[in-house]
């Protein structure tokens, strides 16, 4: 089977990973803010001053920072979506569930693209959207996510894993998700798999909120998430080579699953697909602290067509039917 591959502008990306975390320590080491993005595989990575950054195409509004202000867009977004057959997810689904059985994996999040169609521009869905972490680079994808993915802040490193999802609208909805036993089982999972994975650059590890609710309108409905708070003192070193940090922490636990390792290979066979920038990394410094997200809500374009890459996180405990509602359910542009 052949996988096909994006094709990005990647003319300010490098594949040196070396000389990617010699460049963001030297910046945070001087104060001098800056924004980064990472792929999936790790495999193209970006670094830029803020100052640099509009140059560079890359347009971001980030909690408290940003290098573009919003504009209005009046015309409301329509999407219409082309998901992949119910046949199609259901074969990945089961290379997924197979290794699930034999306990190969404990927790795999399993994606897919989606053609999507819209009369909005990639700039005017980045402006239309509302989102906590809105991120566009070029005209090659935008991003509206509401998962951070760690922040760093005097010498503490923060992780906030967002597994768990429901249509708010249904009868009970929170009362079920919070009773789920495949949502409890998949956030434990997450959330043992990234205290880990903290513990490989921090100490003192902590779970300081755990399975927390946040809302999010997506325009035709409600989504509820829960979400977990962890933190951890960060070593001398890695205080000091903070680049260092972030890359040792990737991919994200929250979106391949647990053990990382064997959970990667599993997903690549399952998805035979290659995600590209969706699900990595993107972040900024503001000189005294980093802040970054998971790359969700994820649009793409390639040869004018446009992809929206969405999925969810399987346990043993997983119907597939569900799952697949799950998928289509996220393909949407956030308004409110």
């Amino acid at each position: 089977m052949s996988i096909k591959t994006s094709k990005f502008t990647k003319e300010h990306f490098t594949t040196d990973k070396a000389k990617f975390t010699e460049k963001f320590n030297n910046l945070f080491a001087k104060r001098i803010p800056f924004v980064f993005i990472i792929d999936y595989n790790v495999n193209n990575l970006l670094i830029e001053k803020i100052t640099d950054a509009d140059d560079k195409g890359i347009s971001f509004i980030f909690p408290g920072l940003k290098n573009i202000s919003d504009i209005d867009v009046s015309k409301n977004v329509n999407l219409s979506i082309c998901p992949p057959s119910y046949d199609k997810y259901l074969r990945g689904f089961e290379i997924v569930r197979k290794n699930l059985l034999e306990g190969n994996t404990y927790l795999a999040n399993l994606t897919f693209k989606s053609e999507i169609y819209s009369s909005l521009s990639l700039k005017k869905i980045f402006h239309k959207s509302k989102a906590k972490y809105k991120i566009k680079y070029n005209d090659d994808f935008v991003l509206f996510s509401p998962e951070t993915f760690v922040k760093i802040s005097d010498g503490y490193i923060y992780t906030y894993p967002m597994k768990g999802t429901v249509v708010a609208g249904d009868k009970n909805a929170a009362a079920n998700l919070m009773e789920d036993e495949k949502e409890i089982a998949e956030h434990l999972t997450i959330v043992d798999l990234m205290r880990n994975d903290l513990n490989m650059v921090s100490s003192e590890i902590e779970v300081t909120k755990f399975r927390f609710l946040s809302e999010i309108n997506t325009g035709n409905r409600q989504l509820l998430h829960t979400s977990s708070e962890i933190n951890g003192k960060l070593t001398k070193y890695y205080m000091e080579n903070p680049g260092e940090a972030i890359l040792k922490l990737l991919p994200a636990g929250s979106i391949c699953g647990a053990p990382k390792k064997r959970t990667l290979e599993i997903i690549k066979t399952a998805e035979n697909y290659n995600r590209g920038f969706y699900s990595g990394i993107a972040g900024v410094y503001d000189g005294k602290d980093i802040d970054s997200c998971v790359m969700i809500r994820f649009i793409e374009k390639n040869s004018g067509k446009m992809f929206y890459k969405s999925g969810g996180g399987l346990t043993v405990y997983s119907d597939p039917k569900k799952e697949y509602e799950e998928l289509v359910n996220k393909i949407y542009v956030p308004v409110n």
